[in-house]
C-alpha cells in the first residue's frame, strides 16, 4: 500500500462525508468508523466514484469506550501506517442518555470515545511520521461557563433541552483542552494535533430535536450553514502544507483564523487537570 491513509469518524453524513470525499480525491485511502452499517455501505458505494482505493469500514459505537478501543486496535492492525486521523463524529443530545458503561452518552461520543481511540492509535501515528490529528470542536464551547473535570466527566443527571446547549458546549471545550494538552505531550516533528470550529452547519442539527429534518431542508434551500466551509477547514488542517509543524491550535472555518481556547479551559493547568481526570476515569472504567 503506497497511498497515505486517512481515518475519519462520522463520515457517513454531513461534514465528515464531504471531508472524506475531498481526502479521497487528494489520493488518501479512506478508513471510517461508523455505527450505521447501511450508511457506511452507502458511503463506500459513493466513494467508488472518486477513488480506486479500497474504503475500509470499522463498525463501532464511539459512545461505548470498549468499542472505541476495539476500533482503534482494528485500525492499527489493518494499516501499516496512518497519516491522518480526523475525530469528527459528534452528538448533541437534547436529553440525558446514559450508556451501558454508566457514562453520559454526549460526553462519551464527543470526548471520551475519541480520547480512547486516539490513545490506541498514537503509536501507529508516531511511526507514520509526519502524521496529523484533527479534532472537530465548536464555538459552542463558549457556552460552558465553568468546568470541573473530575465532576463533569461523571455527570449523568437529567437535563432539559435548554440546558443541553451548555453541556454540549462543555464537551466541545473538553475537545479543545484535550487537543492542546495532547500537543504538549506529542513530538510535533512526528505528530501534530489541531482542532477547529467548523462554524454553523445545516447538517447534524441533532437527531433528538423535533423538526430538525424540516429545518435542515429549509436552511439548505436558503444556502444557510453550508457544510462545505466546515469540511474545508478539516481538510486544510489534515493536508495543507501551511499547517505542517503547527500543533495545539484551534482554528475557525472562516479563513483558518486562529482562535483562543475559551475560558474556563484556557489555563494549561486546567487542561492538565482534565487529562489526569480522564485517565483516572478510564482506569475506573476498564475498556479492554
Amino acid at each position: 500500500m503506497d497511498r497515505p491513509v486517512a481515518v475519519i469518524t462520522g463520515a457517513t453524513s454531513g461534514l465528515g462525508r464531504i471531508a472524506a470525499f475531498e481526502l479521497a480525491r487528494q489520493g488518501y485511502r479512506i478508513g471510517t468508523v461508523a455505527r450505521s452499517r447501511s450508511r457506511a455501505e452507502a458511503l463506500v458505494t459513493d466513494l467508488k466514484a472518486v477513488t480506486d482505493e479500497p474504503v475500509d469500514v470499522f463498525h463501532a459505537d464511539l459512545g461505548l469506550l470498549s468499542e472505541a478501543r476495539r476500533a482503534g486496535e482494528e485500525i492499527a492492525a489493518c494499516y501499516p501506517r496512518v497519516d491522518v486521523l480526523v475525530n469528527n463524529a459528534g452528538l448533541h443530545a437534547f436529553a440525558q442518555r446514559v450508556t451501558s458503561e454508566g457514562l453520559a452518552e454526549m460526553t462519551a461520543v464527543n470526548y471520551l470515545g475519541p480520547f480512547v481511540m486516539t490513545a490506541v492509535l498514537t503509536a501507529k501515528l508516531g511511526a507514520s511520521a509526519p502524521a496529523r490529528i484533527v479534532n472537530v470542536a465548536s464555538e459552542a464551547s463558549r457556552q460552558a461557563e465553568t468546568i470541573s473535570p473530575a465532576e463533569d466527566l461523571r455527570r449523568t443527571e437529567p437535563y432539559t433541552r435548554r440546558e443541553s446547549m451548555s453541556l454540549y458546549g462543555r464537551t466541545k471545550l473538553m475537545t479543545i483542552m484535550w487537543t492542546q494538552e495532547l500537543a504538549r505531550r506529542l513530538d510535533a516533528d512526528r505528530v501534530t494535533v489541531n482542532c477547529c470550529d467548523p462554524g454553523f452547519n445545516a447538517t447534524g442539527l441533532g437527531r433528538d430535536l423535533p423538526g430538525s429534518a424540516i429545518l435542515q431542508r429549509v436552511l439548505n434551500t436558503l444556502h444557510i450553514g453550508d457544510p462545505r466551509k466546515g469540511a474545508g477547514i478539516i481538510v486544510r488542517l489534515a493536508t495543507d502544507p501551511a499547517f505542517a509543524g503547527t500543533t495545539g491550535g484551534y482554528f475557525s472555518a472562516r479563513g483558518a483564523r486562529p482562535l483562543p481556547c475559551p475560558e474556563p479551559g484556557r489555563d494549561p493547568r486546567v487542561q492538565r487537570e482534565l487529562w489526569d481526570a480522564t485517565t483516572e476515569l478510564l482506569a475506573a472504567h476498564p475498556v479492554g
